[in-house]
């Protein structure tokens, strides 16, 4: 028997008998963004319909529409920001706190930070010039991120103190919806913002800013979004939380197996359904081709990515921890919570194990090593250490070293 035929077995048998999703037409959400490329193909290109299941997408106008629908349970699963999930399970921004659950990691890589074309035309070009506008009298500059835990959050707030700059108090923040980034620069409403794409290559193409710096040299192939739920869907769900995960692999494996693959994708998410967006603004990043408004053009050695052998999908235990080290830096949180066993309760991992080696996709190590732009090493092995071990932060108790 071949291998394709063998596949097919197996996917059947996913899809029938006692293995067969509990729940077969779902609801889920996504935002405008290039990153939701995976769900977006499992959903419309019959990768879900191998596992028995029916994808209804609905897009959402702001991730905290999409965080209340979760909650609500008028979306089953989203493609989520991580710290969307670790907010809500740690009951920030708002919401109740909710065992909640990263089933998939869905990309790395592929965010950036823009400036407006005031700034350009006053010369505030490089980190060191902004450094030095953010501390001038005067008025203060103000930077959008997309929701108040999220990693648009938490990349700007990371750079910024990077380049000397405290987030919370040289400049001011406000939340704005990812579509809503490039009109709200155009108003200058922001000097500046961090989202997803294409929006930051829409403002690139639109002469209003340029791109700064990218996420992906903050740190590369960082986390980005997740596929995310609460944790009674898993429990209530389990076979169909199995067979969407194995369905959103197989179409993230396709999307990276080749330029033809992504191309095809780019036009796919550029329709009104979707993104919305010039295939203009999205097809170049999604390649890896970067241009940022002030005459540099490359192509970029960590581009957003989907799959990479299952190294983007793997549900990371030291990922989930990283987000709840930045929650503690900037007094998000007032203690440190238990890191390893809250990232143990949300990731996923044996279901994420089930699914992938059913098809026969590698699963890494639980955790991940990464050294930042700043020169920290992140290895998960002491989060509260490392939440404590920078000279720029917000934390209120007594015990904060500033190093």
């Amino acid at each position: 028997m071949s291998e394709d035929e063998n596949s097919r077995i197996d996917r059947q048998a996913w899809a029938a008998g006692s293995s067969a999703p509990e729940k077969r037409i779902l609801n889920l959400g996504f935002m405008a963004l290039t990153d939701a490329a995976s769900v977006i193909v499992a959903a419309t290109q019959g990768f879900a319909e191998k596992y028995g299941l029916t994808i209804n997408l609905q897009r959402q106008a702001s991730w905290a529409s999409l965080r209340d629908k979760l909650l609500s349970g008028e979306l089953d699963a989203a493609h989520s920001l991580y710290g969307l999930i670790y907010g809500v399970q740690l009951g920030l921004g708002g919401a109740p706190a909710t065992d909640m659950a990263v089933l998939m990691g869905l990309n790395q890589n592929g965010q950036s930070i823009n400036l407006s074309h005031a700034l350009q035309f006053a010369g505030v070009t490089t980190s060191d010039a902004l450094n030095l506008r953010a501390h001038q009298k005067g008025a203060r500059l103000t930077f959008a991120q997309t929701l108040p835990t999220g990693t648009h959050a938490m990349w700007l707030y990371y750079w910024l103190a990077s380049q000397g700059v405290h987030p919370l108090h040289d400049v001011d923040s406000v939340v704005v919806p990812p579509p809503q980034m490039v009109a709200h620069l155009k108003a200058r409403r922001i000097d500046g913002f961090c989202a997803g794409e294409p929006w930051c290559a829409q403002a690139v193409d639109e002469n209003l800013g340029f791109t700064l710096a990218t996420t992906q040299s903050i740190w590369p192939d960082h986390p980005e979004k997740v596929l995310g739920c609460t944790r009674a869907f898993v429990e209530q769900h389990p076979n169909t939380a199995r067979a969407l995960v194995m369905a959103v692999l197989e179409a993230s494996r396709f999307i990276d197996e080749n330029e033809e693959n992504k191309r095809s994708t780019a036009q796919l998410l550029s329709g009104s359904d979707y993104v919305d967006a010039p295939l203009s603004a999205i097809q170049p990043r999604f390649l890896g081709q970067y241009q940022d408004g002030l005459g540099h053009a490359w192509l970029d050695t960590h581009p957003l990515r989907f799959h990479a052998d299952g190294a983007v999908n793997m549900p990371y235990i030291s990922d989930g921890m990283w987000f709840m080290t930045q929650f503690r830096r900037w007094g998000l949180l007032r203690d440190d919570p238990d890191y390893h066993a809250i990232a143990r309760q949300v990731q996923q991992l044996d279901l994420y194990r089930q699914a992938a080696e059913a098809l026969n996709i590698r699963v890494p190590a639980e955790q991940r090593s990464a050294t930042l732009l700043d020169g920290r090493t992140w290895d998960g092995s002491d989060p509260a250490g490392y939440a404590r071990s920078f000279t720029l932060h917000a934390l209120a108790d007594s015990d904060a070293v500033a190093l």
